[in-house]
């Protein structure tokens, strides 16, 4: 998927909401477990519920990973639901010497057709270039995560210069553009969004922490909008997991409407 295609499902839904399918098997409703594959059934009615609210979906791979072949064939269903027109995102943070990259690139573009990955720095150029050479895809980096984590690395700095996370943000855009490269920076930061769109201001941002993580929208809209919106706000927790009963679903709806009539007020000018 282009830029210009995503800006334009952007507009047309009125959202740039993303969501997280972290379907986590302990954590989904009981009476699904009569099913062959309950975790594909949980995303099948999670997906019909939310699709026209959402621009993206973000499988995150451990949930699956970690039951192995069944699980894999879970996301492959999953992935093969999803709508054309929805931008989908493999949450795998991958990165590693180039030829290793490269079959990481192959496995989620060519044999998964993921529109995007997210990917590592750690092990700088050689490891993310890989993923750039595909045409319509995407690389989203990692540079300034949600997690508590973030403050040990992402905010180092030596002799008092620049913290970590800038340096790879400027570095990245050297092997990437705006059409393909996106950058992972965490709602939890929300006074860093300023300096973020001072050192990528045509990228678009993947912006995990919002509802169950603590991040407000309003916060990451107010520095964090770019020309073309820039943004993909996800909700994983907040939004799969509103309900735990038959009516998960509906819950879940209803979580995404909530997010989807904040959006559209902010997508209001963009509308003229």
């Amino acid at each position: 998927m282009t830029r210009q295609e995503l800006f334009q499902q952007i507009l047309k839904k009125k959202s740039f909401l993303c969501v997280g399918l972290d379907s986590d098997p302990a954590k989904l409703p009981k009476h699904l477990l009569k099913y062959d594959d309950p975790v594909f059934e949980f995303n099948r009615q999670i997906i019909e519920a939310t699709q026209d609210l959402c621009v993206a979906y973000k499988p995150n791979l451990a949930f699956y990973e970690t039951r192995g072949a069944k699980g894999w064939q879970s996301l492959e269903k999953t992935l093969e639901l999803i709508p054309s027109d929805i931008f989908t995102i493999a949450d795998a943070k991958r990165g590693d010497i180039g030829n290793t990259s490269t079959q990481y690139a192959r496995a989620f573009f060519e044999n998964m057709s993921f529109d995007s990955v997210t990917v590592a720095p750690y092990m700088g150029e050689d490891s993310v270039k890989p993923f750039l050479q595909f045409q319509d895809k995407w690389v989203i980096l990692l540079a300034l995560t949600s997690n508590q984590g973030s403050q040990d690395f992402q905010f180092a700095s030596q002799d008092g210069g620049e913290p970590l996370f800038e340096k790879v943000m400027k570095k990245a855009q050297e092997w990437g553009t705006p059409d393909n490269l996106m950058f992972v920076t965490g709602a939890t930061h929300p006074e860093k969004f300023k300096d973020i769109r001072r050192i990528a201001p045509d990228h678009f941002l993947l912006v995990p922490g919002i509802g169950a993580q603590g991040g407000e929208l309003g916060e990451v809209c107010k520095y964090g909008l770019n020309k073309q919106v820039g943004l993909l706000v996800n909700s994983s927790r907040g939004i799969i997991f509103a309900g735990q009963g038959e009516d998960f679903a509906e819950k879940a709806r209803q979580a995404a409407q909530e997010i989807q009539a904040e959006m559209a007020q902010v997508l209001a000018p963009f509308q003229r």
